[in-house]
């Protein structure tokens, strides 16, 4: 149940001299869309009447069944931080996509997401969400156009005046807490021109709701400073890319599942069930988790990403990490996905793969205490440690022979992620590279 009523938002929107509206959903690929409308229309918005033309999203929908609703989540109405030239102010809904039926559109990440956790909640649980997403700023050219030149040599935790993005970062922190986020920490992260804001876990929709409302706002205050910001997992070749780990935990009845303060660990059967669900389908998981060609070239040795299907609680070149906190704050770090993955299916699939684990009680194995960069390929067959796909396309096959995670996603997404997948892979594969050409244009 919502939290604010249309009379509340109505009366909201009145008192902070609301002129416009952004009505947001994501598409399939994460990428963040919306329907302007006036606050004369707002009433309407709140009634479910207003449409759009599907078709011209991307992966949504057929000319032929265009039509689709918004119904908005009332308690994700809020004002930006910011004012247009004009005057007034510019508020915001985050949608759930329905058909013209009444039904929930099955291309609708949002609406993959609560599929998903009603199963959750039909077992008794709520997921926790915290993200850790790190982000690049950029100086812009003499066009205003992106670059890949930081505007400091800072390194992990630098201050200023070595940490010269300090003024956007802190403009970014007290935007998001404008718009009621509870920010964690911020510092430079270890890359030139890199950095971290983590806020606080919620439950998983709000945390994927939040997720593609803090890339934007990064984006919109960074633009601001005159910077570019970008979730571009490796755009700098020889530097640690951008990733983002996401923090999870169950919860039922006010109490966390995953903490037993009788195992040597403090995890519970239900937490060693659920990691060895995520390391079953971790492989098929990639594909959404890192749905970029890029995403792969920060998946290498070498850069603190990880690459090995493995657990450690104590461990930083494992794929899930059990960080030290118990009791309540009891939870798995899974390390791999990276900011560009829609957050709603990535979400999803981790969930439902953590469920399957605790469905059919799959054991995880031994956690791995040893540095998995060190280990000689012997060693890690020796271990049963598997790599993550090495890229994209290969990704993408692993996902078509798993039937959980593609039941998740649902017909609809999977070929449509499909399909922009591949398409994506066939460009790239086919385009001559500054590489190619200086490795053999001279030498042939």
């Amino acid at each position: 149940m919502s939290t604010l009523t249309k009379t509340d938002i109505l009366k909201m929107a009145e008192e902070k001299n609301v002129k416009f509206i952004r009505m947001q959903f994501t598409d399939i690929l994460g990428i963040v869309k919306n329907v302007a409308i006036t606050v004369n229309q707002l009433e309407d918005a709140l009634d479910n009447k207003i449409m759009f033309d599907g078709s011209s999203v991307d992966g949504f929908t057929r000319i032929q069944e265009s039509d689709m609703y918004l119904r908005p989540d009332y308690d994700t109405f809020t004002i930006f931080p910011w004012r247009p030239e004009e005057g007034g102010s510019v508020a915001r809904l985050i949608c759930d996509v329905y058909t013209p039926t009444g039904e929930p559109f099955s291309g609708g990440p949002r609406n993959v997401l609560k599929k998903a956790l009603e199963e959750a909640e039909e077992m008794g649980y709520e997921m926790n969400v915290g993200p850790e997403p790190e982000f690049f700023l950029f100086q812009l050219d003499e066009n205003g156009e992106a670059t890949t030149v930081t505007q400091d040599n800072g390194g992990y935790f630098d201050l200023g005046p070595v940490d010269k993005g300090i003024n956007a970062r802190r403009s970014i922190v007290l935007a998001l807490e404008e718009m009621g986020f509870e920010v964690e920490a911020s510092h430079h992260e270890v890359a030139p021109g890199q950095h971290e804001i983590d806020f606080k876990y919620a439950p998983a929709l709000r945390t994927a709701d939040n997720i593609a409302t803090f890339k934007f706002v990064t984006k919109s205050i960074a633009h601001q400073h005159g910077l570019h910001a970008t979730f571009m997992p490796k755009p700098i070749f020889g530097e640690n890319g951008s990733g983002m780990h996401v923090h999870q935990s169950l919860f039922k009845n006010g109490e966390n599942v995953f903490y037993d303060e009788n195992d040597r660990l403090g995890l519970s059967k239900t937490a060693y069930h659920y990691i060895g669900g995520i390391l079953k389908h971790a492989r098929a998981i990639a594909a959404i988790t890192n749905p970029t060609i890029n995403s792969y070239k920060r998946l290498v040795p070498g850069y603190e990403a990880p690459v090995y299907v493995a657990w450690s609680s104590a461990n930083r070149s494992a794929l899930i990490r059990i960080p030290a906190a118990r009791g309540n704050g009891t939870r798995l770090e899974l390390r791999n996905p990276d900011p560009t993955a829609n957050p709603y299916l990535a979400i999803a699939v981790m969930l439902k793969a953590g469920l399957d684990g605790i469905k059919n009680e799959i054991e995880p194995p031994a956690e791995v205490l040893e540095n998995i960069y060190e280990m000689t390929p012997e060693r890690k067959e020796e271990l049963q440690i598997e790599s993550l796909p090495s890229n994209i396309n290969e990704a993408v096959e692993i996902l078509a022979g798993d039937e959980l995670i593609k039941a998740t996603l649902g017909k609809h997404v999977y070929e449509h992620f499909v399909i922009a997948k591949k398409a994506e892979w066939d460009s790239y594969r086919t385009q001559v590279s500054n590489w190619e050409l200086e490795q053999y244009l001279n030498t042939f």
